[in-house]
């Protein structure tokens, strides 16, 4: 598949996440959600960039950094398919 197909398949997943409760989702999926939009946006964390001032942050870095380890490319690829899966379940 082409960059732009992964790219339009990501944007697409986004704006159905936009129309989900964060509400309906477990806080751990919502933190692995979080991680793969950061990882597949914004590439590998750097704590000089990101300070941490509280535990509701704490553990979305922490999250985030658990994946740094992937490419934005398997991250967005991994987000669609969270999304895709919630979506069904609706």
């Amino acid at each position: 598949m082409s960059e732009k197909d992964l790219e339009t398949r990501f944007e697409e997943a986004v704006e159905i996440a936009n129309t989900m409760s964060q509400d309906s989702l477990p806080q751990d999926v919502q933190l692995r959600l979080y991680a793969l939009y950061k990882q597949s946006t914004h590439g590998t964390i750097t704590n000089r960039i990101y300070p941490v001032y509280d535990l509701r942050n704490a553990f979305k870095m922490n999250a985030w950094m658990q994946i740094s380890h992937l490419t934005e490319d398997e991250c967005k690829e991994l987000y669609i398919e969270a999304i895709l899966s919630l979506a069904k379940k609706k």
